[in-house]
């Protein structure tokens, strides 16, 4: 079993300390990605912290941090923030390959821009732009990326639809990719692998009132990568797994030990230390 534990986890300002710190607690497999600053050595530094402990990297969206921090957005119709948005893409591909990973995850489009003063909250519906010219232009982008990405395999993430959002937005979803019927959509316009963030799924169908046990099913048989946190179905928290905790219980019915986990907690190692282990009681319950 692979399971990765995300830089998110700690609240150290530089990659660097992240990494140091993770390591102290155990940690061998490292998912980095945005939330800390980027700084002249940052490349050198993964480099050399992975040869000294022995590290396996994942780059997920938003690494490395780029200089001037913006909302990453692919399928935005601002020529400055795709060419942003594709520019940090490509060096985080360039940086997949140095470190020996065979995938980069990115997030799916969003049909608004956003500021980053926004992100995590509830934001305003005047963004709102085209979804099908949106999705077109999506669709065209990740196929020039596929290109620079050669033998990197590229996997899509499924955003999250929160309540709050829901509040504003109600059926003019603002979001690509959100469950199963998505998924499909998009797959039949671009080749990708989908990474399934169950955190994000979770809330999802509690929004948009999907069967829970059919998003369940097809999106985790679809993947063979998935990011796991607990919240409260309402908001994406990124909370830790409990070891009653109906997620935990929920994730009992499927083989995941074939495929790449992530565990996503916010800021705190020890939720994250608790999650791994109960994951791994997981799987000795299923063999």
């Amino acid at each position: 079993i692979m399971i990765y534990v995300s830089s998110a986890c700690s609240k150290k300002e530089t990659i660097c300390e992240v990494i140091e710190e993770l390591v102290a607690h155990g940690f061998k497999n490292i998912e980095l990605t945005g939330g800390t600053k980027s700084y002249d050595n940052l490349e050198y530094d993964l480099l050399r912290l992975q040869d000294k402990y022995g590290l396996n990297y994942l780059l997920h969206h938003y690494f490395p941090p780029p200089e001037e921090p913006f909302v990453l957005n692919l399928a935005s119709l601002d020529e400055d923030i795709f060419q942003r948005s594709f520019e940090n893409l490509q060096k985080a591909i360039q940086l997949s390959k140095k470190i020996g990973a065979t995938k980069f995850s990115l997030h799916a489009g969003f049909f608004i821009d956003v500021n980053v003063c926004e992100i995590g909250k509830t934001f305003g519906k005047k963004n709102l732009i085209n979804r099908g010219l949106a999705l077109k232009k999506y669709c065209d982008r990740f196929t020039k990326l596929k290109q620079v990405a050669g033998g990197i395999e590229l996997y899509l993430e499924n955003n999250v639809y929160s309540y709050s959002n829901f509040k504003v937005f109600k059926e003019q979803i603002p979001f690509m990719l959100l469950c199963f019927n998505d998924y499909k959509e998009l797959k039949n316009i671009i080749n990708f692998k989908l990474l399934v963030d169950i955190g994000h799924l979770n809330v999802t169908i509690n929004t948009l009132h999907l069967n829970r046990d059919d998003e369940f099913d097809n999106m985790i048989e679809a993947s063979d990568y998935i990011h796991i946190s607990n919240n409260d179905g309402l908001h994406d928290q990124h909370n830790g797994l409990s070891r009653d905790c109906s997620l935990l219980n929920s994730l009992k019915k499927y083989d995941l030990w074939k495929k790449t986990i992530t565990i996503e907690v916010d800021n705190n190692i020890g939720f994250a230390m608790q999650s791994y282990n109960h994951l791994l009681s997981l799987n000795d319950q299923t063999g």
